[in-house]
């Protein structure tokens, strides 16, 4: 019998076997400073482009005086306990009705985190006898949850119709022997490549088959759809998504989630969500922030139209330059370039020592082997200066990469 250890020490994983070259600064970077379009790393002021603050919330002073004035309040350990035991306050109620409201679902439940939420969320709603259909590139968190489920479970190719009406077929027919129902799961906004989910499509397809809807929506709540209530909104199909998800940590900057939908099934997750029924409550100063930042969202409608005003300037800036971003449809901004592992972290530290500019990288085993993105987020707080800045850097770095200059870097620093 071998050590349980064994393994694990001796194969890191496809991107753990890089940790010695890359933990502090490719992985486990320290941005420092206030949270901003430009902030401190490695000892120099960078433009940040890797920061889920869309609307610029995160150090707007009517948010920082509320999180202040709740936290000399109430400290952070109030309420103490579980939800169902002791951890419960009209101020949570307060935020889940005004969430509810707000993405016009009938109620809402709040969660201490979307990864959290989500995976006990999926655990909940299905049983053994349900069947799964899910978007083959959903996130990590949708992953783990359906990996919980007891029952069967089919995988679509990413925002294919016709391969999730393929799976659908399949589920129906299992469905029906097991006397079991059927949970679609997509996201609004795919975070990777900044897609939207087809959701007008999904929906148009309940007319045809019988299944339920669950929409992940952290990237569209705040920066889609009218004042920027999602996807659903955007879309035109808010009535036919049966659940509805978002974060606070995106639009929101902060740390929270929610769950929207008829009352009867919020009810029922409030009483079976395992994650939710063992946690700690929420503390009330991330509640009252969330209050006061929701209402900015519903009041302030310059802040999504500045987010936009440098999407747009972002992305077509980078388009005319010549560069592949995919086909985003959201703010979320992904620059597809072509290299290795070692290449991409040659390129990588040039793009921050010499150019300034601070973006996530993203690599196999995320994406495919050969295949580089460069994942920008444009916020509120970005400048048109920025975005010329990133533009010339990103010209820069690119006749590098063609020429050879970073593989010759690369083979140098294996060496």
């Amino acid at each position: 019998m071998k050590d349980l250890f064994e393994r694990i020490i001796k194969d890191k994983g496809p991107l753990g076997k890089w940790a010695k070259q890359a933990e502090g600064y490719y992985v486990f970077p320290k941005l420092e400073g206030p949270i901003s379009n430009r902030m401190h790393f490695n000892g120099k002021k960078v433009i940040t482009w890797s920061i889920n603050d869309y609307l610029g919330l995160a150090n707007h002073p009517e948010v920082l005086k509320v999180d202040g004035e709740a936290a000399a309040e109430h400290g952070m350990a109030y309420p103490m306990g579980a939800r169902m035991m002791s951890g419960h306050t009209k101020f949570h109620e307060q935020l889940e009705q005004e969430c509810a409201d707000f993405v016009d679902k009938e109620a809402a439940y709040l969660v201490n985190f979307g990864y959290q939420g989500m995976v006990s969320a999926i655990d909940a709603l299905v049983s053994k006898n349900d069947v799964i259909v899910y978007d083959m590139d959903t996130h990590a968190c949708i992953i783990d949850g359906v990996r919980l489920h007891a029952g069967k479970r089919f995988v679509y190719k990413h925002n294919d119709v016709e391969s999730l009406e393929k799976n659908l077929q399949r589920a129906t027919k299992m469905a029906t022997e097991n006397n079991g129902g059927i949970l679609v799961i997509s996201e609004g906004v795919f975070g990777m490549r900044g897609e939207q989910g087809r959701l007008k499509e999904i929906a148009a397809l309940k007319r045809k088959y019988n299944f339920r809807l669950l929409v992940d929506d952290a990237h569209g709540f705040g920066t889609l759809g009218e004042g920027g209530r999602g996807t659903g909104f955007e879309q035109g199909v808010q009535d036919d998504i049966d659940v509805y998800f978002a974060t606070f940590a995106k639009s929101m900057a902060g740390i929270g989630a929610f769950f929207a939908a008829d009352k009867d099934i919020i009810q029922y997750l409030q009483y079976n969500m395992r994650s939710q029924m063992f946690a700690k409550s929420l503390p009330m100063p991330m509640v009252k922030g969330a209050l006061k930042r929701l209402d900015m969202l519903r009041t302030m409608p310059e802040l999504k139209e500045k987010l936009w005003a440098n999407v747009n300037a972002l992305q077509s800036g980078l388009r005319e330059a010549g560069f592949d971003l995919g086909t985003t449809q959201t703010c979320i901004t992904p620059v597809f370039l072509k290299g290795d592992i070692p290449e991409a972290m040659a390129m990588v530290n040039d793009l921050r020592e010499n150019y300034g500019v601070f973006c996530s990288i993203v690599v196999y085993p995320v994406i495919p082997k050969g295949l580089i993105i460069l994942r920008l987020i444009p916020t509120a707080t970005h400048t048109l200066e920025d975005v010329k800045e990133t533009i010339e850097a990103f010209s820069g770095i690119r006749s590098k990469l063609e020429g050879g200059v970073y593989k010759r870097i690369a083979a140098a620093m294996v060496q």
